[in-house]
């Protein structure tokens, strides 16, 4: 990453969420394993998801539960069919945004470019861009113009650096507020986060919100995203798994709460 240093604000250290993941396929949820995403051709190949939380066609109470654990005002979602161009999952969205009115529903549908957002913003959510889905970095300025802040920037990496346009390594003048480091092949690993690369985002970042996402194996990978700096870790087969507790969690944010 081309990054120049710059300051970690108070603000981005004070706070903290473990966000769940629910990655969408063919109505249903689906699971999101090893490496699958280092190419997105892979993700045709996720299988229906397997957790104590519920069945994989019963989307909003796997989702109850992974909110209850954690505690989120957020919920991460990824429609792999939108991503993929396979149509997408727009109604099971619109019952989980129905479900949860209180909750900030992030969607990733493969968003290119400001036409590919307006049904989803009818929904009321908060439209997640991930950098290997944009068309172009005019694109991506088209979208900022017309959400301003209301967007979230995934930067998603796999093994050979950036997907997407690289000017957006350039100058954190093209971030919004909130920022994804996406570490797509580490998805569903548990081999902990890239803590080399977000250590590196975040003295870029300046007073912008970074959250790590891809490698959570455990609650000491959390722990460490949390001393870094993050404001939070995207998570979903670690709370599948149970290696990582509601108790664990309920500590953390006591901790960071009686810091701030």
């Amino acid at each position: 990453m081309r990054l120049r240093s710059k300051t970690v604000s108070a603000e981005t250290s004070s706070n903290f969420a473990v966000i769940p993941v629910l990655d969408l396929k063919d109505g249903v949820v689906a699971h999101a394993r090893a490496g699958k995403q280092a190419h997105a051709g892979k993700r045709a190949e996720y299988r229906p998801l397997a957790t104590p939380f519920g069945p994989p066609h019963d989307a909003v109470a796997i989702a109850r539960a992974l909110l209850a654990i954690t505690f989120s005002p957020t919920l991460y979602v990824a429609d792999l069919d939108a991503i993929l161009g396979h149509g997408n999952n727009l109604d099971l969205c619109r019952e989980l945004a129905e479900a949860f009115p209180d909750t900030a529903l992030w969607v990733d549908a493969g968003f290119s470019d400001i036409t590919d957002c307006a049904d989803w913003r009818q929904l009321g959510v908060t439209v997640v861009v991930g950098s290997e889905s944009i068309a172009s970095l005019e694109a991506w300025d088209n979208i900022r113009q017309s959400f301003g802040e209301d967007v979230v920037l995934s930067l998603d990496f796999d093994e050979e650096g950036l997907r997407g346009p690289a000017e957006l390594l350039d100058d954190p003048i093209l971030w919004p507020d909130r920022i994804i480091l996406m570490s797509l092949g580490r998805v569903g690993a548990e081999q902990g986060p890239d803590l080399v690369r977000l250590h590196s985002a975040l003295a870029f970042a300046g007073h912008r919100a970074v959250f790590s996402a891809g490698g959570i194996g455990n609650f000491d990978d959390i722990k460490q995203v949390a001393d870094i700096g993050a404001r939070g870790v995207l998570a979903a087969t670690a709370l599948h798994s149970g290696t990582v507790t509601q108790k664990e969690i309920a500590a953390l944010l006591r901790e960071r709460r009686s810091h701030s």
